[in-house]
């Protein structure tokens, strides 16, 4: 598994969105690295990570690395995430995710809840998904399959990742986010999308969870809202809500000054 890291201090995992990778946490990493270990892997299939995940698991046989490709699933990336604490010897972490990424990290929660000191979910959302929203992202991920991803995939989501005020005063930041989605693999793509079309309901998890919890989202987040913010916070027993004027689906990219502040004083807060 391909990661990027920096800083030193509290370790802080941060598990990307879909269909973009570990970059779009770079403008927050350098907002929190001179009080945090900011650790950005690039799960599987997207970024430089392999889809077989023979990087982050060593070297596995070729049937092996055949059935895990032949079997999307969130918990799958979950395994992921434990094998790198593994290998960095982090035996707790803070574990955040941003949408598709906060699906892996309650994944991890429900595998290895040992592993995390404090929980961080931005723009995400705890229930699995309908019958509706599932055969969509099976579409996609057939589409993928057949035609690539270049000249659709970003256009169909752009509108939708970004808020209204990001994609009207910062132009900029829609260009960063078009080249993020169309440097993705068409295959981790698709495996992505059949891996959150699979995934479970995770509000027992977030029940279960007795650590520190910040949930952030943005104001003007269409896919994930404010009241699928409010129905994990209302699941976690620690749980802290916040709301970010402004902001759409990826506040790291739409407003990471506000994010850092946010997060810097709940961080040095945690016993890791």
């Amino acid at each position: 598994m391909h990661y990027i890291e920096s800083g030193a201090g509290t370790p802080l995992v941060l598990l990307h969105a879909f269909p973009v990778d570990a970059r779009m946490w770079d403008p927050l990493r350098v907002r929190l690295e001179e009080q945090v270990r900011v650790i950005t892997p690039d799960q599987r299939g997207l970024g430089e990570s392999a889809l077989d995940g023979s990087w982050a698991r060593g070297m596995l046989d070729e049937r092996s690395a055949s059935l895990i490709v032949d079997r999307p699933g969130v918990d799958v990336a979950a395994a992921d995430v434990v094998e790198l604490l593994d290998r960095l010897e982090l035996p707790r972490v803070v574990l955040g995710g941003c949408s598709m990424g906060g699906y892996v990290a309650s994944a991890v929660l429900r595998a290895a809840p040992q592993r995390v000191a404090g929980l961080l979910l931005v723009d995400t959302k705890a229930p699995a998904d309908t019958e509706g929203q599932q055969a969509n992202r099976l579409g996609v991920a057939t589409r993928a399959e057949k035609e690539g991803t270049s000249g659709w995939l970003a256009e169909s989501m752009l509108s939708n990742l970004l808020g209204a005020s990001t994609r009207q005063r910062r132009p900029q930041v829609v260009e960063e986010l078009r080249a993020l989605i169309e440097a993705q693999p068409a295959d981790g793509v698709a495996w992505a999308q059949r891996a959150m079309a699979s995934r479970p309901d995770s509000l027992a998890a977030l029940r279960a969870f007795e650590g520190p919890a910040m949930v952030v989202v943005g104001s003007e987040d269409t896919i994930t809202p404010p009241e699928a913010a409010r129905e994990m916070v209302d699941a976690l027993p620690n749980g802290e809500l916040v709301e970010l004027p402004g902001v759409g689906h990826l506040p790291s990219l739409e407003a990471p000054d506000a994010l850092a502040r946010v997060l810097l004083p709940w961080l040095a807060s945690i016993d890791v």
